[in-house]
């Protein structure tokens, strides 16, 4: 348990040269940055944070955001030549997606049709209200084609949620890698979210960190959020690690 009276320091002091591995910048492709221009502020923001490596990831989620390869290496295409005529924004972006776990889904990994975070290493979700029926299948299908899933924001899954942490568990067992997402340790989402968020921690079962920014107003939260030393020693190590996994340049393709 943290004490009230730590002294409080803010987590943006540590996010020099970050990558984010979590976002919707790319424009007008899902819930996020809805057009270049909007994407452009979420950029500078990012650049305020000390942010300048990002791989954008949109939704591919059959029911509402059906996008392809191809239409997020368009989004992509679209806003870099607009950064392109901005000289004082220097943010490198890539591209992946976050994939729902779906019908859909397992379709695109037979086909080998998927757009990873780095080498084999491919962002799914679940809904928040229950697991897919055949998670299991989805799993071991990923499994058998080489790909290692990494479970975005597992804090978020309130099914997920008990006494113990037997269903993580489970869940690293069968290969999945775990991305926190950083909003959650200021409790954004719910006290519940953020407890679990910090006992995934404290089980050293969190892998990565991202954002998951969407708007603004996120980017603007991490810039004046606080944590305590002790909760700060948590969630350094996966910065660092998440920093290293995929450190990319500019002549990375």
């Amino acid at each position: 348990m943290f004490s009230f009276f730590q002294k409080k320091i803010f987590l943006k002091d540590y996010l020099d040269g970050f990558i984010d591995i979590h976002n919707h910048v790319l424009p007008g492709i899902d819930d996020g940055a809805s057009d270049p221009e909007a994407s452009i502020l979420l950029l500078r923001a990012y650049e305020r944070l000390g942010i300048k490596k990002i791989i954008a990831t949109p939704h591919v989620m059959n029911d509402y955001y059906a996008n392809t390869s191809e239409s997020i290496k368009k989004a992509h295409a679209l806003l870099m030549e607009k950064l392109y005529s901005i000289e004082c924004l220097h943010v490198e972006i890539k591209f992946a997606a976050e994939y729902m776990m779906d019908q859909t889904f397992l379709e695109l990994v037979e086909q080998r049709d998927l757009l990873c975070l780095k080498e084999n290493m491919v962002l799914v979700e679940m809904s928040y209200f229950q697991a897919p029926i055949n998670l299991n299948e989805i799993l071991f299908k990923l499994q058998t084609q080489q790909y290692k899933p990494i479970l975005a924001h597992p804090e978020r899954y309130a099914f997920l949620h008990s006494k113990s942490l037997n269903k993580y568990s489970d869940l690293k067992d069968r290969g999945c890698l775990f991305q926190l997402n950083a909003l959650s340790l200021v409790g954004h989402y719910g006290k519940n979210m953020q407890d679990t968020a910090f006992r995934l921690l404290e089980a050293e079962m969190v892998d990565f960190l991202g954002t998951d920014t969407h708007q603004l107003r996120h980017l603007e939260k991490l810039s004046v959020t606080k944590l305590s030393k002790k909760q700060l020693e948590l969630v350094l190590p996966v910065v660092q690690r998440t920093k290293e996994v995929f450190h990319f340049d500019s002549k990375t393709p």
